[in-house]
């Protein structure tokens, strides 16, 4: 086989093997405390994103929620004509259930290349650099769920614009989101101390 025709097979064979390794959702997803017990790496990539961006984790991960459940491979119901498929209603995959042209965006600005839509890490820090453009660009709190999930939902244009307004089914949703964060922030406020400090090289006074 020629190197040209290797190249995509060896990429098939990556993206295959990582798909095989992705997460499976959280068994008890009401409760962010067991969420980062059986996935402690995730509470790892939410603190990294809030130092970056400035979102809390509760609030990063009830946006997960929201979007995807969990599942690393969600996408949008799809499109139908009578019998026929049509393909997905949106370009919107993965955790965060990114657009391919606000993740584009985000790749440019903020990521790289090799961020995955499927990596709960590059989901989480997509989530926090939107929610940081919201908080440049609207002045909406990174400590504000529901507003932050309405411009997430509608963009930032549409939300300047009050398209949620007309929409109250979306602010149902956002209302849950609110909901979702505030109960995701009483619960890990009980048990931060778990995940907090918990490696090798994180030790007092430097981590407390």
């Amino acid at each position: 086989m020629n190197s040209t025709r290797m190249i995509p097979c060896l990429l098939a064979m990556a993206i295959a093997l990582l798909a095989g390794c992705a997460a499976m959702p959280p068994k008890h997803q009401e409760n962010l405390c067991t969420i980062f017990d059986q996935y402690p790496e995730w509470y790892d990539a939410a603190k990294e994103s809030q130092e970056k961006w400035g979102t809390p984790p509760h609030i990063l991960m009830a946006f997960v929620k929201q979007e995807s459940a969990f599942h690393h491979d969600a996408t949008p119901p799809w499109d139908w004509f009578l019998f026929i498929p049509l393909g997905p209603l949106s370009s919107a995959e993965g955790y965060a259930q990114a657009k391919d042209e606000t993740w584009e965006e985000y790749e440019e600005e903020a990521g790289d290349f090799f961020n995955s839509r499927s990596s709960m890490e590059d989901a989480l820090d997509f989530i926090g650099w939107y929610n940081h453009k919201s908080n440049r660009e609207l002045g909406i709190s990174k400590w504000d769920p529901k507003r932050l999930y309405l411009a997430y939902h509608e963009g930032r244009g549409g939300y300047r614009r009050g398209s949620y307004k007309r929409k109250p089914k979306i602010v149902r949703i956002a209302n849950r989101v609110d909901w979702q964060a505030r109960e995701y922030g009483a619960q890990l406020r009980q048990c931060e101390h778990r995940f907090r400090c918990r490696h090798w090289y994180q030790f007092w006074p430097f981590c407390s």
